[in-house]
């Protein structure tokens, strides 16, 4: 995400490199690059050229220390306004209420409804909330069928009304159907539609004014750009939104959206979506994500991640594992699904300061971990429990099982013991991000050479 930005930045900045001093000149030719930058990632105009003004107003009243360099000094300064720009601060969804009630809204096609599954497992998991998801949208086909699903997935109930076409009835009856269940909160999936229309507002304007939500999200996809912020405006001015959703912001190289939209409807970006897995929510850090787009990394949401996936007592035993040299492929594949939960590998390595640019032009798709698992769940459970015990002939009946090729079993064996090599050499903790990050290389390696 914010490819394309970070670039146009980086090679703005590079104006005051060598420079002494920050005079008005230097500075007014860098910012002029940078509003460019912010327009080229359709950064709304407005918002793009206040930006610009604000930071030469700051540059140009800072004095240069002489330890701090022009161009270090410009950075800090944009990445400060940048995160003021995005909100300053995390702003925290309001779950208060008995039942609490959530409103989702926003254009079909957002990712609304996989967005209400992915917010209810992280309330349920985080906050210990006992969620009830309504399904409202009875016009889309298939739109409760799929709720349905991804409710089933997380175990939460949903609540629906077969044949009914009133979603104003529907909500009101779930909200009953909450209170006696004993659900303490209520995430409600509306209907959207291709364009904002008058009968859509007029329906979800209804819901609202039915159950009263102590929250109202609104769901947006961020490679939509300006749209995305025209939409929000519009849906702002009928529902006064409490907070905006951006889906899919991992696939925008440029993140416009995210820049602009918090300016131009007042209101806070609480959530982003990435990816497709039902994991694939986190809470919107402004100041985290300056850092990122100024390619500084973001260390800290890698290690929160991490440690949502990795517990103490999976810690310990790994370790105690890892010290009597007893780590097996039963134990590699669980921590290749638990590092698959934390997201997109190149999103994931991208946070470590300095790797996201590294790592841009390298084609790192999840995907690929396909081939390694299949060799695994080719393997006997005591060729997974005793991987020296894999001989030629076994070798030969993995590959012709698992569909890939003798060469391609040989490697993962190899590049098996090699990693577990490496691990018992740094076995520490689980807890530690820089083991990590060397087993998520080796793992990006292991998958590359799995493509060859």
């Amino acid at each position: 995400m914010f490819e394309k930005l970070s670039d146009r930045l980086e090679r703005s900045f590079k104006i005051l490199k060598g420079q002494g001093k920050i005079t008005e000149i230097n500075v007014a030719e860098t910012l002029k690059d940078v509003r460019k930058a912010l327009i080229e990632a359709d950064v709304n105009y407005k918002v793009a050229k206040t930006f610009v003004d604000t930071v030469k107003q700051k540059a140009l009243g800072q004095n240069v220390l002489t330890a701090v360099k022009p161009s270090e000094l410009m950075v800090k300064i944009v990445r400060d306004e940048m995160a003021t720009l995005m909100g300053g601060q995390a702003a925290q969804i309001n779950v208060d209420g008995r039942p609490a009630i959530i409103l989702m809204s926003g254009l079909q096609g957002s990712g609304k409804t996989t967005f209400t599954a992915k917010l209810a497992k992280k309330l349920k998991s985080e906050k210990g909330k006992r969620p009830l998801l309504v399904a409202c949208d009875v016009y889309r086909p298939a739109a409760i069928d799929q709720l349905k699903v991804l409710a089933e997935k997380i175990e939460v109930p949903v609540y629906s009304e077969e044949g009914s076409k009133d979603p104003v009835s529907i909500a009101r009856n779930a909200i009953d159907a909450a209170r006696r269940e004993h659900n303490d909160l209520v995430i409600i999936d509306t209907a959207g539609r291709l364009a904002v229309d008058e009968a859509m507002m007029n329906e979800i304007e209804a819901i609202k004014n039915a159950v009263h939500p102590t929250e109202i999200l609104f769901v947006v996809d961020a490679m939509t750009g300006q749209d995305a912020v025209n939409t929000a405006k519009a849906f702002n001015d009928r529902l006064d939104f409490n907070g905006v959703v951006l889906t899919k912001l991992d696939g925008d190289t440029r993140g416009g959206a995210a820049l602009s939209i918090r300016t131009v409807v007042t209101k806070p970006i609480k959530f982003i979506g990435t990816g497709e897995s039902i994991e694939g929510i986190d809470i919107f850090y402004p100041e985290r994500m300056a850092d990122r787009i100024l390619g500084m990394g973001d260390i800290v949401s890698l290690v929160e991640k991490a440690q949502q996936q990795f517990d103490e007592k999976q810690a310990r035993e790994l370790e105690e594992k890892l010290r009597r040299n007893k780590f097996d492929f039963n134990d590699f594949k669980k921590q290749l699904g638990q590092i698959k939960k934390m997201g997109n590998i190149k999103d994931l390595a991208s946070m470590i300061p300095g790797v996201g640019k590294a790592i841009k032009d390298i084609d790192i798709d999840n995907s690929a971990f396909k081939g390694v698992e299949a060799i695994i769940d080719s393997m006997t459970p005591y060729e997974r429990a005793n991987p020296d015990v894999i001989n030629a002939s076994r070798r030969k009946r993995i590959a012709a099982g698992s569909g890939t090729s003798l060469q391609e079993v040989n490697r993962l064996l190899k590049q098996f013991e090699d990693m577990r090599k490496m691990m018992k050499a740094a076995s520490s903790s689980m807890r530690n991000p820089a083991k990590m990050m060397a087993q998520m290389k080796q793992m990006r390696q292991m998958q590359k050479s799995m493509k060859r």
